[in-house]
């Protein structure tokens, strides 16, 4: 997320603040800063130039002589670009200047048998966009020898922070505002919407229906009518240039300006390509075709999600619109979407069509509900002083699923407990309310009762709400502790120590391994009964790990692939299980630390004083047994084979204690070896360890 310490500067007062002090406090706030890019400094020896002469190059077809005055003196310089011509103003290099694509130096040189003084850039060249097709051409009241960062607004320093999947709120020139806001002790300021609506009624103009709250649980629509598509101006095109955002149109622009600076994906429909003048949020036909922006053809499945007029659709929710309603130099009226879309489909949809946008990457990471409004009346105002357009009276804001804020009980006490240090009353109230906090009226100096932000998705506890504290407190006020106190009493309730699990188990030659605890439904079915994540990355990550096999079984199938013949591998590690099928609480699923042992492969290589010799059901037996013996079990565990009937093994045995099974094993059944493309024997043994 790039930036714009000019644009920051709208929310927040940052006079006598220096930019290495906001680097630093954004970056120990969490919103760690990857670079700093002062263009002042970048666009040294770049001026605007002025195109006297321009022929062709004596010597090549496709390079022009021209000459070019850079304020003071007349330059020949060589041009390769189709698009150059006199009499244009451009932007020109000097002698010294460094291209910051490429980071060269430009010298006097000689090509093909003429003089070059300098270069004509590209947008490309100076790392203001992609566009690398011909020069960058000024307009025509541009002063030759002004320097370029100054005449196109460049004098800004860019910050590009990384920001957390959890921080969706961070994506907005007023997220990293109201953090600096917080750590600052400075006020964040606010955008303030006076709108000048016509007597025309939006609910008149167009009408909105959701079909499918899950997905879109806030859809607002806000009509501007006689609206005059052209050029933005020069402070809104100058703010999108310094993050990297190239100007289209007046109308379009405002809706980037406002994803940049409130984080609100919005969207402007050309509202006389609406058929019925009717927005409609529902999911697609399965195989729909659909053309979006980008000029290319979807197939839809009916899991995504979509927005249609009464008869087509015309855009993917979330993601792109369609070339069907897009705002064109012709449009006089447009309707302005801003709606609050589930991540989830916007997530599946996006990852399955390849599709990755700026409105995508922030509704799958969770937007604002409550922010919708004020993002199209912001947008609504904007559009209408720059195109001269009426705002309909009015909004139309379909909300089947309202946003209700989740309390939060802060215990004062917990604070000191938890961080280990103290932070005094006024300080945490005053770090609550700066970062959008709301305080109950049942709170106290012992029990603070705060409503969570409907901007602030990843806090749900109260460890949530002392880490915000700790964050804001700032992590380098921590004092040095000088002494601390360590009780050498011994605990009774003591679990059997994973570190010494591990150090004796690679004495005797195992090598441990990690696996993920993520699997896909079908392989994490066959070990138990598996918890579903909420939330998957993927199909193939959509369930807890029943049990610590399968993936053992993975990592034999890929050292075998490599010729790696003898393995020797232990893993601990947690595995979870269904007891009821709807969970409410801890009571419905069980959670335990499990240790598996395995063997496949070659016991003992071929070699002069012994022969190969495969792992066998013995082998096993015996590790299980010297371990036992090590943590002293030996008088308490015995062994069973009655009865033992195990769909994964071929034959087995259980270790008991107390009539109680503590672990099971044995050799794998080949038809189980086969699904995971193993050919050796392989014998495992799984134990809890709890």
């Amino acid at each position: 997320m790039k930036i714009s310490l000019n644009w920051l500067k709208n929310y927040i007062n940052l006079d006598f603040v220096s930019v290495d002090e906001v680097v630093h406090k954004l970056t120990v706030s969490g919103l760690e800063v990857e670079e700093v890019t002062d263009y002042s400094k970048i666009y040294n020896n770049f001026v605007v130039g002025f195109v006297k002469e321009r022929k062709k190059h004596p010597n090549a077809d496709k390079l022009s002589l021209c000459v070019v005055n850079d304020g003071n003196n007349d330059l020949p310089v060589v041009c390769g670009a189709p698009n150059v011509e006199a009499g244009q103003k451009i932007v020109f290099a000097k002698i010294d200047a460094v291209v910051p694509n490429g980071g060269f130096k430009i010298t006097k040189a000689k090509i093909r048998g003429e003089v070059s003084n300098g270069m004509i850039c590209s947008e490309r060249e100076l790392g203001i966009s992609d566009n690398h097709e011909g020069i960058m051409v000024l307009d025509s009241n541009a002063e030759p020898g002004t320097p370029i960062a100054e005449y196109l607004g460049l004098d800004d320093v860019v910050i590009e922070i990384s920001i957390t999947p959890n921080r969706s709120d961070a994506l907005s020139h007023i997220g990293a505002a109201r953090d600096l806001a917080s750590i600052l002790g400075k006020d964040l300021i606010i955008p303030e919407v006076k709108l000048q609506e016509s007597n025309e009624e939006a609910n008149e103009l167009a009408t909105i229906k959701i079909e499918n709250p899950d997905g879109c649980a806030r859809y607002i629509g806000k009509v501007v009518t006689g609206v005059k598509v052209g050029e933005s101006p020069e402070w809104l095109k100058k703010y999108l240039k310094a993050i990297g955002s190239r100007s289209i149109n007046n109308v379009v622009d405002v809706t980037n300006f406002i994803l940049y600076e409130l984080g609100q994906p919005l969207h402007a429909f050309d509202l006389d390509k609406l058929a019925g003048k009717k927005i409609i949020v529902k999911n697609a036909s399965e195989g729909e075709k659909f053309t979006s922006l980008d000029s290319k053809e979807r197939v839809l499945k009916n899991t995504d999600m979509m927005i249609c007029d009464a008869e087509k659709s015309v855009a993917i929710a979330g993601i792109m619109g369609g070339e069907n309603s897009e705002v064109t130099a012709d449009t006089k009226n447009i309707l302005i979407e801003s709606a609050f879309f589930n991540p989830k489909y916007i997530r599946k949809t996006a990852k399955r069509l390849g599709m990755s946008t700026d409105a995508s990457y922030r509704f799958e990471r969770g937007c604002d509900q409550e922010i919708t409004k004020l993002a199209a009346e912001r947008a609504a105002q904007l559009i209408s002083e720059m195109s001269g357009g009426n705002v309909a009276k009015g909004i139309i804001d379909i909300n089947p699923v309202p946003f209700v804020p989740q309390k939060v009980n802060l215990r004062f006490s917990r604070i000191k407990r938890i961080l280990g240090y103290e932070v005094d009353y006024t300080t945490v109230i005053s770090i609550l309310k700066k970062l959008g906090f709301t305080l109950s009226r049942e709170s106290d100096k012992e029990n603070i009762f705060i409503f969570i932000p409907s901007f602030r998705h990843d806090i749900e506890r109260e460890i949530d709400v002392i880490e915000e504290i700790a964050r804001i407190y700032g992590y380098d006020q921590i004092p040095e502790v000088e002494r601390i106190a360590v009780t050498l009493e011994a605990k009774t309730d003591q679990l059997l120590p994973n570190e010494e699990v591990r150090n004796f188990l690679v004495s005797i030659g195992f090598n441990e391994i990690l696996t993920n605890s993520l699997l896909n439904e079908e392989i994490a079915s066959e070990f138990g009964n598996p918890i579903e994540v909420l939330s998957p990355q993927s199909s193939e990550m959509s369930h807890l790990r029943s049990s610590l096999i399968p993936g053992a079984l993975m990592t034999v199938a890929r050292n075998e692939k490599v010729k790696e013949n003898s393995l020797k591998l232990f893993e601990i590690g947690h595995t979870f299980n269904k007891i009821n099928e709807t969970i409410s609480d801890f009571s419905d699923f069980s959670e335990e630390s499990r240790l598996l042992l395995i063997l496949a492969g070659y016991a003992q290589d071929n070699s002069w004083y012994q022969k190969e010799r495969k792992f066998d059901f013995y082998d096993l037996k015996g590790c299980v047994d010297s371990f036992i013996k090590k943590f002293s079990l030996d008088k308490e565990v015995y062994d069973s084979y009655n009865s033992f009937d195990n769909k994964l093994l071929e034959f087995g045995y259980q270790k008991l204690i107390k009539n109680k099974p503590l672990g099971f094993g044995g050799k794998i059944k080949p038809a189980v070896l086969k699904k995971y493309d193993i050919s050796s024997d392989v014998f495992i043994f799984d134990l809890s360890l709890d």
